[in-house]
């Protein structure tokens, strides 16, 4: 029971951080996800946290190297190969030769084997802590492919070296030669079986389609168990290298993403989202395990009276000092030696390519990885007795995470800025590329019941696609935004004028003047909130405007209620149909679109807008008054408009959804997801005008 509950809590902390990370934006997930897991532990319903190295390397780190290894952009990979395989191979070893001799010398008491063991460990960078630490930085896409494909390769020849390493560590014996030979029969065994395997699979998944038998069930269910499955027959089976079959199954197997019609479409949609939840899960639950372990192994270490804690400090100082300034060294002599693929020639280090060695410094924190290794360090000894110092090692490689983390999460800003302005041509090509991704989704939820509905909002996609593509030439989108926002108070103005003048001139007939109202509260809840969202605000300001514009909205729409209830009570006048009010909200809509119009016209006169701008807006405009009056009145037709526009809200939630994925995986910055969130809002007024 206590396992279910650890896990149970660990996914919470997980939940809880993608939560928070929203509201932290200078600080990366995995810090967040690692001060939590530090909390947990003073919470008194937490279990306390005990794994089993074998378990957590089989849970943890065969999926994630998969996923890894399988999500990588292949032919980004190839072109900075040597680059990526320098770093992977030769500065893992290096780290691990240094790092072991100098731990070693300084703390006598850590055996050389033990040392070599936390260098190797060290040697693999966290690609998962990159991409998120990368958002605040603006890392070239080739700094982003070196970085991911070492992570890659190094995790690979890292976990290698850490095996062997403990391996003498346990034993006290270790030779050289026989070493080697298990090194390559395990390197090389590894990665032919994990692509002998990836032949089969994909030869199988191919037949299966083919026949027909293939469903999203079975197939996400194959998906995710080839990994656990693939590691247990490498190691156990075959005993060769799992982490190595699976990264090389990784690397070869596709599981045949291509194929016609909306099963397979909605299946590759499945597969996606899948893997995207549980690669979040599990590099976030890693990082929570490692706060709630790091008071533990802190305190027993600590307390230890036979362990000095200004040596522990001291140690993790030091070593995160090696690490830095061996890579450093390491990727500045790299970009010296490698040729340019145009010229042919070495180029000399400029200060924009010293600014690059740094970049790619500190974007290789430490993280999953490393963690990983050290939790799967053995209790006991061949001979029966402790691991020497297994705690302090543990202690000094979490130090070191944590520190290149900071530093990551901190330097990477100062030296590689994310500037905050985007070219205003980039940031629509993402809008026109964000709006196909949601014409697509769109497609994959048709169904005989909506099709009308869904096909009026794809047509209206397909207009805002078009527009776009149109201004790319030479219009300024944030001259053209802020009067699309300028045009929203004006309508904004008018339907307050008229809510005012309907509640100050009662009717004779009570029943059209209510339904007036509702028409104009409704008209008026649907403008605030766009503006609330459209509108440039600080964040306190932001989140202050959004809880009034609820609360207003709150209290008109209980204010409504209330009248509609009354009336029923009293039957003074019939409760209102939402055919009815659907039929005035489309006239005051029309009203409300030739108050804007007569505004633009006087505007075009004037010196305050672009002409060209104003003549934009104008057919948008014109557009939307020819949608409204060409609408059918009642009936059938004003439900299937009902229909669209919760599909248009739907759609507004893919868009965010598109848009979040898109930041998460690393293809837009954090400023232009902020530009593109507030553009769903802005551009909703086209979509609005196109239904």
């Amino acid at each position: 029971m206590d396992t279910f509950t650890l896990i149970l809590c660990v996914l919470a902390a997980v939940v809880l951080s993608s939560f928070l990370s929203r509201f932290l934006p200078k600080i990366s997930t995995p810090l967040v996800q690692i001060a939590l897991g530090v909390l947990a532990t003073y919470l008194p319903f937490f279990p306390d946290t005990e794994l089993d190295p074998e378990l957590f390397m089989v849970l943890f780190i065969a999926p994630l190297l998969y996923l890894e290894a399988h999500e990588i952009d292949k032919s980004a990979l190839f072109k900075s190969l040597k680059i990526s395989l320098s770093l992977a191979i030769g500065l893992a070893i290096a780290t691990m030769v240094a790092v072991g001799f100098t731990v070693h010398t300084f703390w006598p008491a850590i055996p050389l084997a033990a040392a070599f063991a936390l260098g190797a460990a060290l040697g693999p960078t966290d690609a998962v802590a990159v991409s998120s630490l990368g958002k605040e930085a603006a890392l070239t896409q080739r700094q982003l492919s070196v970085l991911k494909g070492e992570s890659l390769f190094n995790d690979a020849s890292g976990i290698v070296g850490f095996q062997f390493s403990i391996l003498a560590a346990v034993t006290g014996v270790f030779s050289f030669g026989e070493a080697a030979g298990e090194f390559v029969v395990s390197f090389i065994g590894g990665t032919l079986f994990g692509l002998a395997v990836g032949l089969v699979v994909n030869w199988l998944f191919e037949t299966i389609r083919s026949l027909g038998w293939e469903t999203t069930t079975t197939r996400i269910l194959m998906e995710l168990f080839l990994p656990f499955l693939l590691y247990l027959a490498a190691e156990d089976i075959a005993h060769v290298s799992g982490i190595l079959a699976v990264v090389a199954c990784g690397l070869l197997i596709r599981f045949d993403h291509t194929g016609i019609g909306p099963n397979v479409a909605r299946t590759n949609i499945v597969s996606s989202s899948v893997w995207a939840v549980l690669s979040f899960s599990l590099n976030g639950a890693v990082f929570i395990l490692l706060g709630m372990l790091l008071p533990d192994a802190m305190s027993r270490s600590w307390e230890d009276p036979g362990v000095s804690n200004p040596m522990l400090i001291s140690v993790i100082l030091l070593v995160a000092l090696v690490v830095i300034a061996m890579r450093f060294l390491w990727v500045a002599a790299v970009l010296r030696v490698t040729k340019d693929q145009h010229t042919g020639r070495r180029r000399r280090m400029t200060p924009e390519r010293w600014r690059s060695a740094a970049v790619m410094t500190f974007g290789g924190p430490k993280g999953t990885i490393t963690l990983s290794l050290m939790l799967t360090i053995p209790f006991f000894t061949a001979a029966g007795d402790l691991f020497p110092m297994r705690d302090e090692l543990i202690f000094i490689a979490s130090g070191v995470i944590i520190v290149t983390l900071l530093l990551a999460n901190f330097l990477l800003p100062l030296i590689a800025p994310n500037r905050g302005t985007d070219d205003s041509h980039e940031i629509t090509e993402i809008t026109i590329d964000v709006l196909r991704r949601t014409v697509e989704e769109l497609t994959q939820r048709i169904t005989p019941e909506n099709r009308r509905a869904v096909l009026m909002v794809i047509d209206s996609y397909t207009k805002r696609i078009t527009r776009l593509k149109q201004r790319i030439g030479g219009v300024d989108p944030h001259g053209f935004e802020q009067l699309q926002i300028d045009a929203l108070y004006w309508e904004k103005d008018f339907i307050k004028e008229r809510l005012a003048t309907l509640r100050a001139q009662p009717s004779p007939d009570g029943h059209d003047r209510d339904l007036g109202i509702e028409a104009c509260e409704r008209m008026l809840d649907q403008i605030m909130d766009t503006l609330r969202h459209a509108a440039d605000h600080d964040s306190s300001g932001h989140a202050v405007s959004q809880i009034r514009g609820r609360v207003r909205a709150l209290q008109r729409r209980t204010q409504a209620l209330t009248r509609r209830v009354i009336s029923k009570i009293q039957r003074t006048t019939p409760l209102l149909s939402e055919d009815e009010v659907t039929e005035r909200v489309r006239a005051l809509q029309v009203e409300a679109i030739e108050h804007v119009i007569n505004r633009l016209y006087d505007e075009i006169r004037g010196t305050r807008y672009s002409t060209e701008h104003c003549s934009l807006l104008l057919l948008d405009y014109r557009r939307a008054e020819a949608t409204l009056r060409a609408r059918p009145n009642v009936g059938a037709g004003a439900a299937a408009f009902t229909m669209a526009d919760d599909v248009k809200r739907e759609s507004y939630g893919i868009e965010m959804g598109i848009i979040q994925d898109m930041f998460e995986a690393g293809d837009i910055t954090r400023a232009q997801a902020r530009a593109l969130r507030r553009n769903v809002y802005v551009m909703s007024v086209d979509a609005d005008a196109s239904l």
